[in-house]
C-alpha cells in the first residue's frame, strides 16, 4: 500500500510513489525559463557541468545508500553524453542540505550550472524515502524538486527515476534511463553457443534470465505499450514459435502453430497484434495476427523475400526490407499492405529496420564494400546518415525518446564474439554496455514508468 502524505502526489512509478517537492521558501522555476541547457548539434556538443554531491542520510550526514544512488544518478547523466559530472573531491560547499538553498558562489567558482542536492532515508521496515532539488547555479533558483517513498530493492529505480527528472528539466525532453534491455545471453565456446534470453536495466545492471537454454531463443522485442515482449524458440527439432512474455508475471503463451519458418516479431503499436514474416516455397511474405482472434492477415505477396516488418508509431505505416528489387533494400508500405515504396538508394544492401518512436526517423543495418553500419534514414528516404561502422554491426532499437540507439557488434578473432553498444544521433557518443557474457539481439523497453 503507498501512504498518502501532505504533499501533491505526482504519479506512482510502479512500486513508487513520486510527489512534488514545492514547499516554501523555494521558488519553482517555469519551465519556460531556460538559463541552464545543453548545446545539442551534429559537431557542436557542449555537456553541462553539473555538480552532484553524495545524497545526505536521514541524520542530514552523507550516507552509504546516499552514495549508491547519487553514483547511479551520475552515472546516467555522464554516459548519455550530454552532461559532465564535476569531481566532487573539488567541492567548496561540504554539508549542502536540500533544506536551505546552496552558497551559489561556492558552486559558480568550479564552473557548474546545475547542481543536484538529495536526501535519502530508510525506516525499519526497509522502505526508502529520496527527496531532490535540482538548482540552477547561474540562475539562483530551484528548477525542479521531487519525493519517492519506495521498497529497498528498488534503490537503483530511484537513481534511474531522478536522473530521468534531470534530464527532462535541462534538454527538454523524456528521459530513458528507467528502462530495461531485454537481449539474447551468449555463453560457451564459439562453436556451440548457448543462448538464453535475458533482461537487465539499460546501464547493464540487474541481469537475469528468462530463458533456460534449453531451446533457441531469437529476436526479442518489446511491446511499445506494455512491459510484454515477444521473441522466437526453436526446439530441438528446429520446429519455430512465436512466444509471448509477461515480465511482470512471468507467464508465456504461444501465439499458436505457424506454417512454415517464422521471423522477426514485433507488436503493433497498440500491442494488439503481431506483425512477422513467413517462409513458404522460397519466398518471404509478411503477416499481420490479431492476438485476441488469432487471425492473420497476408500484407505482402510477392515472388521475394520480404521480411523485418517494423510499424511506425500511429500505426499507419509498415518498414520492411526486401529483395524484390534485386537487392536487399527498405520500403514503406501502408497498414494493409499496400502503396509499398522503396526509400534506401545507396550503395549497399539493407536491413533490420527499425521505426524511431517519434516517428522522424528509421534505424537500420547496412553492409556496404565488406563494412557493417547502422544508419538512420527519413521515412521517404532522404537524409541518410551513418552514425557508426565495425567489424559487424546490427540490429539497431531504440531508446524511448528517440535519441539513442542501442545495436551489437561481432568482435572478431577465436575468443571475440557479440557485444551491445550505444550510440546517440550525434554519431559521436559510442559505449559499450556491460553484460556478464556476450550478447546481442538487444531490445530497449518503453519507460517503465
Amino acid at each position: 500500500m503507498i501512504e498518502q502524505c501532505a504533499l501533491k502526489i505526482l504519479r506512482t512509478v510502479g512500486a513508487i510513489t513520486c510527489l512534488a517537492l514545492l514547499a516554501a521558501p523555494f521558488v519553482f522555476a517555469a519551465l519556460s525559463a531556460r538559463a541552464v541547457e545543453v548545446e545539442i548539434n551534429r559537431g557542436n556538443l557542449r555537456p553541462l557541468p553539473i555538480a552532484i554531491p553524495v545524497f545526505q542520510g536521514g541524520d542530514g550526514a552523507p550516507s552509504q545508500l546516499g552514495e549508491q544512488i547519487a553514483d547511479v544518478v551520475q552515472a546516467d547523466l555522464e554516459r548519455s553524453g550530454l552532461f559532465k559530472p564535476i569531481d566532487r573531491g573539488a567541492f567548496i560547499e561540504r554539508g549542502a542540505t536540500i533544506d536551505r538553498p546552496p552558497r551559489f558562489n561556492d558552486w559558480k567558482v568550479l564552473n557548474a550550472e546545475s547542481l543536484i542536492l538529495a536526501r535519502v532515508s530508510q525506516g525499519s521496515d526497509g522502505r526508502i524515502r529520496a527527496e531532490f532539488r535540482l538548482w540552477d547555479v547561474i540562475g539562483g533558483r530551484q528548477l525542479a524538486g521531487e519525493q519517492f517513498f519506495t521498497a529497498g530493492a528498488n534503490w537503483r529505480r530511484v537513481g534511474h527515476i531522478i536522473a530521468d527528472a534531470i534530464y527532462k528539466r535541462l534538454i527538454g525532453e523524456q528521459g530513458y534511463f528507467d528502462t530495461r534491455i531485454v537481449f539474447v545471453d551468449e555463453s560457451g565456446p564459439k562453436s556451440a553457443r548457448v543462448k538464453n534470453l535475458a533482461i537487465m536495466d539499460q546501464d547493464g545492471q540487474n541481469v537475469r534470465s528468462l530463458t533456460k537454454g534449453t531451446n533457441l531463443v531469437l529476436t526479442p522485442r518489446f511491446s511499445p505499450s506494455t512491459q510484454e515482449i515477444a521473441y522466437m524458440a526453436y526446439n530441438s527439432a528446429g520446429q519455430p514459435r512465436v512466444v509471448l512474455r509477461d515480465l511482470e508475471t512471468g507467464q508465456e503463451q504461444s501465439v499458436g502453430t505457424l506454417s512454415g519458418m517464422t521471423f522477426a516479431p514485433r507488436f503493433s503499436p497498440d500491442g494488439r497484434s503481431i506483425i512477422f514474416s513467413r517462409q513458404e516455397e522460397g519466398n518471404s511474405n509478411i503477416f499481420l495476427m490479431d492476438l485476441r482472434s488469432k487471425q492473420q492477415m497476408r500484407l505482402t505477396n510477392t515472388p521475394a523475400i520480404d521480411t523485418g516488418p517494423c510499424f511506425s508509431p500511429d500505426g499507419q505505416r509498415i518498414v520492411f526490407e526486401s529483395d524484390r528489387g534485386g537487392t536487399q533494400q527498405l520500403y514503406v508500405m501502408n497498414r494493409d499492405g499496400s502503396g509499398a515504396q522503396r526509400i534506401s538508394f545507396g550503395d549497399g544492401s539493407y536491413s533490420t529496420p527499425v521505426w524511431s518512436p517519434r516517428g522522424d526517423l528509421i534505424a537500420f543495418t547496412k553492409q556496404s564494400r565488406g563494412r557493417f553500419l547502422i544508419g538512420v534514414i527519413k521515412p521517404d528516404g532522404s537524409g541518410e546518415r551513418i552514425l557508426t561502422e565495425g567489424y559487424h554491426n546490427e540490429g539497431p532499437t531504440w531508446a524511448p525518446n528517440g535519441r539513442v540507439l542501442m545495436f551489437f557488434r561481432d568482435l572478431p578473432g577465436t575468443n571475440g564474439g557479440p557485444r551491445l553498444f550505444t550510440i546517440d544521433l550525434t554519431g559521436y557518443n559510442e559505449r559499450m554496455v556491460p553484460t556478464p557474457s556476450f550478447a546481442s539481439d538487444p531490445a530497449w523497453s518503453p519507460s517503465i514508468n
